[in-house]
């Protein structure tokens, strides 16, 4: 039997309301790579992937650019319409099944996203959590909203209650 599998090479995203856009690879789903246009560096989400591929970031910053002339075309030919808002959907899970003093990792799935802005916040007990979490970019779904995933690593015990904050 054969498998479909989708690529995506080249997901710009450019906002209108700041200075702010996105380029990311992905494959079934699953971020690649993504360049912080900032740094002007390609960030790999697997690192080990850097040994067998490379990516010049500033292809992204020139398809960014085309993308921001191309948003602010479409922009004035819609007499400045926004686009709808969507309300995020947000689902906490853990990695494995959650056994007291063992080393685990909760995972906080955003789904629904646009526009692709959202800050996610991890919290134990009420207080912000920064150390063992890491995020994926945005990712972009067929009907042209995102996703984000972000990930805690942590310790189960019985006094720690854990709060992903979008």
């Amino acid at each position: 039997s054969s498998a479909d599998h989708v690529a995506s090479y080249g997901i710009n995203v450019y906002q209108s309301y700041g200075p702010s856009g996105q380029y990311t690879h992905e494959f079934d789903g699953d971020e690649e790579f993504y360049v912080n246009l900032e740094k002007q560096e390609t960030v790999w989400r697997l690192p080990e992937l850097a040994e067998f591929r490379n990516f010049d970031p500033q292809g992204a910053l020139r398809n960014i650019a085309i993308e921001k002339h191309n948003l602010d075309i479409v922009i004035k030919r819609s007499n400045s319409t926004a686009a709808p808002i969507k309300i995020p959907e947000v689902t906490v899970f853990p990695k494995s099944p959650v056994m007291l003093s063992h080393p685990n990792i909760l995972i906080c799935l955003v789904d629904n996203i646009f526009p692709p802005v959202i800050n996610i916040t991890w919290l134990n007990n009420g207080h912000s959590v920064t150390e063992g979490v890491s995020e994926t970019s945005f990712l972009s779904k067929n009907d042209h909203s995102f996703f984000k995933i972000s990930y805690l690593t942590f310790l189960p015990s019985a006094d720690n209650i854990y709060d992903c904050k979008v």
